[in-house]
């Protein structure tokens, strides 16, 4: 049975680049859950590509307003510190997903991705090292989570790979590309020119900064968890 309770969700959107944390300043933070410091920044993404509708609860408080489907990811919002539990329940029947610890610092932001299938449910969390692109650049950030993807490259389509060799939850750091672009991307498999997935003219914006994942399952045939790229943005400096 479920046990939380709900919590409103309020956005603020901050412009500027000061404040507690560069991404405090950059990016939609919701604020409606902790207000006092130390706090964490964290984001969720649901990239289960199996899973029914689900609740995301952070100890015993409900993060998301609406149920959360595959391939949906909340604002940043402001998170105690510390040794944090996180949990996911099927939306429609309550029923447990899964549960896990996750370990929050002050100051420091977060994506956390619930990954894999029904059958081998995972979370995976990742340090946001967003910082401001230089003049006229983007930063991008790749990561995989198709669980049954071989290791990939992310590359321009039929030219430079951009990020080599990585397998099922590997993931870069932030780097810098050409801003106010428009670009081709293909996913390959890693060394080859096999192309698994494509994301055409897609528009790399100056002063934004951008996670680029691969997600979905290479065996599905269905147009909602097969195999695609994806682009969630992390910061917007002004």
């Amino acid at each position: 049975m479920k046990n939380y309770k709900n919590i409103s969700k309020t956005l603020l959107t901050i412009i500027g680049i000061a404040g507690l944390l560069s991404l405090y300043s950059c990016s939609k933070v919701d604020t409606t859950q902790y207000t006092n410091p130390p706090a964490a920044l964290l984001t969720f993404i649901q990239a289960s590509p199996d899973q029914p509708t689900l609740d995301f609860l952070l100890d015993n408080n409900k993060i998301n307003y609406s149920p959360l489907s595959y391939g949906d990811n909340t604002n940043y919002f402001q998170a105690y510190t510390g040794r944090r539990n996180v949990s996911f329940y099927n939306h429609s029947s309550g029923s447990a997903i899964l549960s896990d610890t996750i370990h929050l610092y002050q100051n420091v932001s977060y994506s956390l991705f619930l990954v894999n299938t029904t059958a081998n449910p995972q979370i995976l969390l990742l340090t946001d090292t967003v910082s401001r692109p230089p003049a006229g650049s983007a930063g991008i950030r790749f990561i995989n989570v198709s669980p049954d993807a071989p290791a990939v490259d992310l590359a321009i389509t039929g030219g430079t790979v951009l990020v080599p060799n990585k397998g099922f939850k590997g993931h870069s750091s932030f780097a810098n590309i050409g801003g106010n672009a428009s670009y081709n991307l293909e996913v390959r498999r890693a060394g080859t020119t096999t192309v698994l997935a494509t994301l055409p003219t897609v528009t790399l914006n100056g002063g934004f900064v951008y996670t680029i994942w691969l997600h979905g399952l290479v065996a599905s045939t269905s147009s909602t968890d097969q195999l695609g790229i994806g682009v969630i943005t992390n910061g917007v400096f002004y």
